[in-house]
């Protein structure tokens, strides 16, 4: 059963939209959802007060959400830093910009859920922008270094995939149906398994989420944890991705207690 079923609702759609967000439009019209396309980054007037999920990216949610009255789910920043070594396959933590700024070797450093900068590996922390472009106190992940030999990407709602495809090799683009992973597909299902087990307590996610996970030469590994609403959907079922975005960004005034933790703190849009 869908996340709206009985009820009308709107998925409302960012201005700039991308080729999950088409497909996205065309599922909701399947079950008898209306599909409207911002045409900018101001809530629509008409939708004010009505039932809305959303689909786009966090300029757009935080440009609309309040509003709208909208609850956009994300991990928690240290989600990854919170998962056991052995999902994880390398050291990661969960520290500031500044003290990563430190830093006298490479890592992988990327913010938790905000593009603030590029995501990579940093040869030091000398490389990382700077106080005059980023406040030292922005949430950083530092990771250990390691090489991804291919990835995926899961859709996952109350704790159960729902979708997945590849989306990469050897760290470039190779899109591909879940159903071509071959032999990585049962060694995936298991490690996927595992990996939300372990996701409670300080490592818990909210009911809706996007998790990437990879092959490394030692085995699999966690790559990271996103936003559903602001994910590509990849070469994943668009009906079953559409189950998890409506869960991920929908009214606040439905939400489940469980997930009040994961909202996304949305500003005060002033007109």
């Amino acid at each position: 059963m869908s996340a709206t079923a009985g009820t009308a609702a709107t998925l409302l759609l960012a201005p700039r939209i991308n080729g999950t967000g088409l497909q996205l439009r065309t599922a909701a019209g399947r079950r008898g959802l209306r599909a409207f396309t911002a045409p900018s980054w101001r809530a629509p007037q008409e939708l004010l007060g009505e039932r809305v999920h959303l689909y786009g990216g966090p300029l757009f949610a935080d440009a609309v959400g309040r509003e709208l009255g909208l609850a956009p789910l994300e991990p928690s920043d240290g989600w990854l830093a919170a998962l056991p070594r052995e999902a994880t396959g390398r050291r990661v933590e969960l520290t500031t910009l500044a003290q990563a700024r430190r830093l006298s070797g490479p890592a992988f450093v990327k913010a938790p859920a905000d593009k603030h900068f590029a995501a990579r590996v940093y040869p030091d922390g000398a490389a990382l922008p700077g106080p005059e472009l980023l406040d030292g106190g922005t949430p950083v992940l530092v990771s250990e270094v390691v090489r991804f030999e291919v990835e995926y990407r899961l859709f996952v709602l109350d704790g159960a995939v729902r979708a997945a495809s590849r989306y990469a090799l050897d760290g470039g683009l190779a899109v591909a149906g879940h159903e071509s992973a071959g032999r990585d597909g049962t060694g995936l299902s298991a490690f996927a398994a595992d990996v939300l087990a372990a996701s409670v307590g300080p490592a818990a996610l909210p009911s809706a989420a996007v998790v990437d996970l990879g092959r490394t030469g030692a085995g699999w590994a966690v790559v990271e944890a996103n936003a559903a609403w602001a994910s590509g959907g990849y070469a994943c079922d668009p009906d079953a991705v559409l189950d998890v975005v409506l869960r991920a960004a929908g009214p606040l005034a439905e939400l489940p207690p469980a997930d009040r933790p994961f909202v996304r703190p949305l500003p005060e849009v002033v007109r």
